[in-house]
């Protein structure tokens, strides 16, 4: 695309969602959702040709890394939850 082209489309959110696609990895998953819902919606604009392209592997990179955070948040809260269940049991068990 020309400059000119380029310049009556939207920025791109590429830095934003990566960079909070990795906060989501390191410190808090609720970034990494973040990052998988403005990745999607970003995505969406760029392939309708309403922003500008050439955030798409930055943005594509954010919704990767907060999609990671999400499963694995999930995944950990699961196993979590698991493992108190268990106690509980086992403890309902060694009163007897």
């Amino acid at each position: 695309m020309t400059d000119i082209q380029n310049a009556s489309l939207r920025a791109h959110r590429g830095v934003l969602i990566l960079v909070f696609g990795i906060l989501g990895l390191v410190i808090c998953f609720p970034f990494g959702i973040a990052a998988w819902i403005m990745g999607n919606g970003d995505l969406k604009a760029i392939r309708a040709g309403q922003m500008d392209p050439s955030g798409e592997g930055l943005t594509q990179g954010g919704r990767i890394c907060g999609m990671i955070a999400t499963i694995l948040a999930v995944v950990g809260l699961v196993v979590g939850l698991v493992f108190v269940v268990l106690g509980l049991v086992g403890a309902g068990l060694g009163a007897r």
